[in-house]
């Protein structure tokens, strides 16, 4: 016994020993990836925040002008659209998106044949860059539709779904991957025990399977959050926000989602650009209270294994 003890004593001053030198040095390895956040993140943030409250056009002759900017954001009538069509958007892209995503997933996990065929399949269209797949579902939409005698752009309704449409394509195939290996780490014995209980199919699906994937849940909740609501490459590409409606006397983008909103009001002349900075803090905060409350709602349904 006294033998063992001293084998473990020497183990554990090994690992002491071993440690301090890393300790030591660990500041040298992360000084650089530290300056490196600060430069790339912190600060242009922090100036993005000063420069919402300022009349620029570099910052080098930014003029304070208090929240002026966040009254011309707010009273813009692009911009509350622009909020409309987003809620709108995210929430029926987070639904179709996880509900098809997990769909596909528990079909390839039930041994079928050619399952990683499939799996390749389904995740390539994610590769596309968003610019590319806006220009060609632009061009696959306006053929379809010219058997109507219609295009795209010429109805909102039709550049909204035309946008749902194409970032389920995109999209799905990634949750797919999240929720296949959410599904592959149900415990066994977990399964074995509602089969032996008498649990059907519907039964372990929604009382053994979907509660043991709700971390899957929770990360695939939060990047279609998030993606939804930071959604811009596609939007320009495919519709460019129009048609141009007109809404309590002004000209408004119908399709317009709010990050395209802000690149808009940048580009519409200098006295625009500190609004389109105001306008990019309030988007950055409603996104980052959504995420964070999502995030909470969901880690509170996940089964502790």
């Amino acid at each position: 016994m006294k033998k063992k003890n001293k084998t473990n004593d020497k183990a554990a001053l090994n690992g002491i020993l071993l440690r301090r030198p890393i300790q030591r040095c660990a500041p040298f390895f992360i000084l650089p990836t530290f300056l490196a956040f600060c430069i790339g993140f912190i600060w242009p943030f922090l100036q993005g925040i000063y420069l919402s409250f300022c009349n620029f056009n570099t910052p080098a002759d930014a003029q304070w002008v208090g929240v002026t900017n966040y009254v011309k954001a707010f009273s813009d009538a692009g911009f509350a659209n622009a909020f409309r069509n987003t809620a709108a958007f995210a929430v029926v892209s987070i639904i179709l998106i996880n509900v098809v995503a997990f769909l596909i997933a528990y079909a390839l996990t039930q041994k079928m044949r050619g399952a990683n065929l499939f799996r390749t399949v389904f995740f390539m269209p994610n590769l596309i860059g968003g610019v590319v797949l806006g220009y060609i579902w632009s061009m696959i939409f306006d053929g379809v539709l010219k058997a109507y005698n219609t295009y795209l752009t010429a109805d909102a309704s039709y550049g909204f779904w035309g946008l749902v449409i194409l970032v389920a394509w995109q999209q799905i195939g990634y949750m797919m991957i999240i929720y296949i290996a959410g599904l592959q780490a149900v415990p066994e014995d977990m399964l074995e025990a509602a089969s032996i209980d008498g649990a059907d199919k519907r039964q372990t699906l929604f009382r053994v399977i979907i509660p043991n994937v709700m971390p899957s849940v929770t990360i695939c909740t939060f990047l279609t959050l998030t993606n939804s609501f930071k959604l811009f490459d596609q939007n320009l590409a495919l519709t460019g926000g129009l048609p141009s409606i007109m809404e309590n006397g002004s000209k408004i983008n119908a399709t317009e989602l709010l990050a395209l909103n802000i690149y808009s009001t940048y580009n519409i002349n200098k006295s625009w650009h500190g609004a389109a900075q105001a306008k990019a803090v309030v988007f950055f905060l409603l996104v980052a209270v959504l995420a964070i409350a999502q995030q909470t709602a969901t880690s509170r349904k996940e089964v502790q294994q």
